[in-house]
């Protein structure tokens, strides 16, 4: 049954199987995968008197006044006050003007949400008024597909999958008290009690953990004979020379390490983390230099087409002069410009190439291919890096991140490559100073903004969300935009880029914003990686809450680039989570903090479509977790090749790298 396709269950027409399979359902068995994204505990009701700024609760209430509509600032505004016996308080919700005739005095409602100061005075934002009871789950939204269906399918397939054999061998399950799989997928979907969630999740969690961790073990032991590509200290020494500015301790130390590697007999395949700001791109342009002194091309892959831009922009200043002839393919480029670029590329012409996902595309060929680097690896899967490497004869793989992981962690993650961390920032580079902002100063924030934007600097603005929601309090980018444009701001050039747009208009924004065109961006985290402007000086970040620490650092790593001091605003109410951001711009810190708060399934933030880390649970993998599944990887892959329960786990293995589309390396 779960290997089954879409168009066999009840109830899914066409156009539902297409909505299905643009969320990445396929089959009866990607539904049961499709997580809830968050739980709803609706079995403990907290009295009005004792809510907590900032925590979401359920609340059972009596709507105690009528509620009124009124607009503010481009959002309509439906309020009405509830009372529970122990406190009356308002309630507000945004853009949802219907409510007004549902909200009748005396009616009786079951809300979720938390609770926040306004104007010095508790209300209660956004709650959902809910029509279940006890955990209920969340799930991303499917367009079409109402949540109530969606659980229903998923109920008819675990029915009739019930009986199937677990594929994780009993000896294991008994030895870590796990639950079946049947189990634990119905605990996960329709959750009897919070024990039970947590049992679910930790099985699903301890089971991803280790296909994963097996996944890279047996990558890591079928090491490839590469590419040779010898230099010396002499080289290493020439290319530093030859920079504008002098280079860290860290950045000498990786990039020996690099040149030893690729001198090696086996093809390098090196990690190389970093916190924003720390060189590794002048370390990544080191060995694309040695690379080409030896007579090889390099390949540099960005996730985006600014981000490549920006490379090649850069490598053209620093390379260039060193007679090292460098390229631009991207996807957007006319046919005749990719034709050209294919040219250089196939005859030599061009030493090194940067680009996006058109590198690896059927039609491009390399002359000598002896280097490929794959930037901000954490948007990237272990697929793309091995097209790339197919280009050349097993060329040597670097692997670029600023996604600060803590190193136990990392060790884990990319299991598959050696590590490099450039623990040094350059000398002289000023820490962005950040303060917690909440509502009631925004108009003091603005005064700040406006007297930066006189001295010449410029502004982001980052949004959780793209547009308006019903069932999310949140800003969006759109309306803030809106509201920046025509009321805060309406003297000054404000852009919008956020991911809905289309592909050249949102770039174009991004780029007018870099070339000074613009004082203020509003954006949504299109904007977190590689945008570099200099010039700007102010990053505010619209409910900070909703962010991870590690993408609240990379996104306040946009600012501060240059030598102008820097500030980051975080819009929200003083936590403890985002305490830490004040007190600290080390990024390796900062993570180690959301490992503690968040586990290490959540902390990439985003991740892409077949990505080898997605599917470590999002839900449950805490430190104990990864550490268990490590030592349990390591024990099967040192079994004999005959043992029942290796021959097991590894055709799981295999089976979960198939469902993320990555191809198993060394896995047969």
């Amino acid at each position: 049954m779960t290997n089954t396709g879409l168009t066999s269950i009840k109830g899914l027409g066409p156009k539902r199987v297409e909505a299905l399979k643009l969320a990445g359902i396929q089959t009866a068995q990607d539904f049961l995968y499709y997580l809830p994204r968050e739980y709803r505990d609706l079995t403990r009701i907290t009295p009005l008197c004792e809510l907590r700024v900032g925590e979401p609760c359920a609340m059972r209430v009596c709507v105690a006044t009528p509620a009124a509509t009124v607009r503010a600032g481009g959002v309509i505004l439906t309020r009405a006050t509830v009372s529970d016996g122990t406190e009356a308080l308002p309630a507000v919700w945004f853009n949802q003007p219907w409510l007004r005739e549902q909200l009748k005095v005396g009616r009786e409602l079951l809300l979720y949400g938390h609770s926040e100061v306004k104007n010095g005075r508790m209300q209660i934002s956004c709650p959902s008024i809910e029509t279940e009871q006890g955990l209920v789950p969340v799930y991303k939204p499917i367009p079409g597909m109402p949540a109530k269906m969606l659980r229903s399918v998923i109920a008819e397939i675990l029915d009739k999958t019930a009986r199937d054999e677990d594929p994780l061998p009993e000896a294991i399950r008994e030895r870590f008290g796990l639950l079946t799989l049947n189990d634990a997928l119905r605990g996960a979907h329709f959750p009897s009690s919070a024990e039970r969630l947590r049992a679910a999740l930790h099985r699903l969690s301890f089971e991803n953990l280790l296909l994963f961790q097996l996944a890279v073990g047996v990558m890591r032991e079928h090491v490839r004979a590469g590419t040779a590509i010898p230099s010396g200290a002499d080289d290493e020494a020439a290319y530093w020379r030859a920079l504008p500015f002098p280079p860290t301790g860290a950045q000498r130390r990786v990039l020996h390490e690099i040149a030893a590697d690729m001198a090696g007999t086996n093809a390098m395949a090196r990690l190389v983390q970093g916190d924003v700001g720390c060189g590794k791109t002048a370390v990544a342009f080191g060995a694309i230099y040695l690379a080409a002194r030896a007579g090889w091309q390099s390949a540099m892959m960005a996730p985006t087409e600014i981000l490549a831009a920006q490379h090649y922009e850069s490598a053209r200043a620093q390379l260039e002069p060193l007679g090292i002839s460098c390229g631009l393919l991207t996807g957007s480029m006319t046919q005749k410009a990719h034709r050209l670029a294919r040219e250089n590329l196939a005859s030599g012409e061009w030493t090194c190439v940067f680009g996006t996902h058109a590198l690896i595309t059927e039609e491009v060929a390399y002359a000598h291919l002896g280097l490929v680097i794959t930037d901000e690896q954490h948007r990237f899967g272990v697929r793309q890096r091995l097209l790339l490497s197919q280009k050349g004869e097993n060329p040597n793989v670097l692997v670029m991140s600023a996604t600060p992981i803590p190193r136990t962690l990392s060790l884990i993650l990319y299991g598959d490559l050696d590590l490099s961390v450039i623990d040094e920032l350059p000398p002289g580079r000023q820490p962005v100073k950040t303060r917690i902002v909440p509502e009631r100063k925004r108009q003091d924030m603005y005064g700040f903004i406006r007297n930066e934007v006189i001295k010449g600097r410029q502004v982001y603005f980052v949004c959780p969300l793209v547009e308006d929601s019903e069932v999310v309090d949140a800003q969006s980018a759109e309306l803030l935009f809106e509201s920046l444009r025509d009321e805060a701001f309406p003297d000054l050039r404000v852009l919008l880029a956020h991911g809905k747009m289309r592909s050249k208009e949102k770039d174009e924004a991004v780029e007018r914003f870099r070339r000074g065109e613009a004082d203020i961006l509003v954006s949504t985290t299109v904007i977190e990686v590689g945008v570099n402007v200099p010039n700007a000086t102010v990053m505010v970040i619209e409910n900070a809450e909703r962010f991870g620490l590690a993408q609240l650092h990379q996104l306040r790593g946009r600012v501060g680039r240059g030598t102008d001091e820097a500030w980051c605003f975080l819009m929200a109410n003083r936590s403890e989570k985002l305490k830490i951001m004040t007190e600290t711009n080390d990024g390796f810190r900062i993570a180690e903090k959301d490992l503690e708060l968040r586990g290490p399934g959540d902390m990439f933030g985003t991740r892409q479509s077949g990505a080898l880390a997605e599917g470590i649970s999002d839900a449950l993998a805490d430190a104990q977790t990864l550490k268990i599944t490590h030592e349990l990887a390591r024990e099967v892959l040192r079994a004999d090749d005959e043992n029942a329960e290796r021959k097991a786990l590894l055709r799981m293995a295999r089976a979960w790298l198939a469902r993320r589309g990555e191809i198993a390396l060394a896995m047969n």
